[in-house]
């Protein structure tokens, strides 16, 4: 990345892409003057795009990002707070799924969405494997179930449900651990990345939430990555890489079952100050 160029017809030289900059390697000299990069641009640029998308004149360029590439911004689609709120308070989480198999295309339209969630330093350091084959799947929460009974045999109160613990002994293992669901999606990241947890769980809120309008339901997996991550027949199986830790994983399938009301939640705890 060598820098930016500005369109001295169009800027207005009204310093926002300086002052909108998260990582300050723009300047202005004066108020007269037109913003240039600094000369450690090159080397702490997070390359967001902020810069290219904020200016309202479209005078600035990236060497990645032209003003062209930058698709306008449709307020006719804007939402009102009330269709936002239901929206939000209508995300279920699905455990229920039909044995209808999602396409290829819609389910990458969802990661697509999820490389859109925020990140540390916009380092978005997601990778993704998708599970797509149903059999695999149920292949899977079969050595989920085997961890499950090896950390049972150790330690026989780590579940401390009896219902949760005697559901590992059904002919049907994968029932309760990725129940029914056609896909699974994985999100791993270098582990030494210290914001690998808060990044991926980002993305894969982004996932579930536009899974939603797309007429799909969404689960997170907790037991099937803790095991990923814990047991090495499944961590391999999967091959990720070694250098990587799974940050987490959702389960992704057409909704059996259609909700009708929302549900209540306990107020927020709350402290001022």
């Amino acid at each position: 990345m060598k820098g930016f160029t500005v369109d001295s017809d169009k800027c207005q030289r009204d310093g926002i892409c300086v002052a909108d900059c998260p990582a300050g390697v723009i300047k202005k000299q004066s108020a007269d003057d037109y913003p240039e990069p600094t000369t450690d641009f090159e080397k702490f640029c997070l390359a967001c795009g902020h810069c290219v998308v904020i200016c309202p004149h479209k005078a600035l360029s990236l060497d990645w990002l032209s003003r062209a590439r930058g698709p306008s911004i449709k307020t006719r689609f804007n939402l009102t707070t009330e269709q936002v709120e239901q929206f939000l308070r209508t995300r279920r989480s699905i455990r229920n799924f039909k044995k209808e198999v999602v396409g290829r295309d819609l389910l990458n339209k969802l990661l697509e969405i999820g490389t859109y969630a925020p990140s540390a330093k916009n380092e978005q350091p997601w990778h993704w494997l998708v599970i797509q084959n149903p059999t695999e799947v149920k292949r899977l929460a079969g050595l989920v179930v085997d961890w499950i009974r090896m950390v049972i045999k150790r330690n026989r109160r780590w579940l401390g449900k009896k219902r949760i613990t005697a559901s590992c002994f059904l002919e049907e293992r994968e029932r309760f651990y990725l129940p029914g669901s056609p896909h699974l999606i994985v999100v791993h990241a270098d582990k030494n990345w210290a914001f690998g947890a808060e990044d991926c769980a980002g993305a894969l809120t982004y996932i579930e939430l536009f899974a939603t309008v797309m007429g799909l339901g969404t689960c997170w997996a907790g037991y099937f990555y803790s095991a990923a991550n814990s047991y090495a027949p499944l961590f391999e199986t999967l091959g990720v890489p070694s250098a990587h830790r799974i940050f987490g994983a959702l389960m992704v399938g057409y909704p059996t079952f259609t909700y009708h009301r929302l549900p209540l939640r306990k107020p927020p705890r709350i402290m001022w100050k």
